[in-house]
């Protein structure tokens, strides 16, 4: 899952600050239409953005498929 990928990404860029966003206000994502998914990352994405940060991480398997 995410937290996972947190670990491995604070690993690989220790002097990076990271944000961890879990959308469990809208789960599950596996019940929703492609269309939802799509919108709902475009939103996360567009939060991220806004924050100022460098890259963003997809860790979810029924988004990023």
């Amino acid at each position: 899952g995410g937290l996972t990928v947190v670990r491995a990404l604070r690993e690989l860029l220790p002097g990076e600050s990271i944000i961890y966003l879990g959308d469990t206000a809208r789960v599950p994502y596996g019940s929703k239409s492609p269309d939802t998914i799509r919108r709902y990352a475009v939103e996360d994405t567009q939060f991220l953005t806004r924050l100022g940060v460098k890259a963003v991480v997809a860790a979810c398997n029924t988004a990023t498929a």
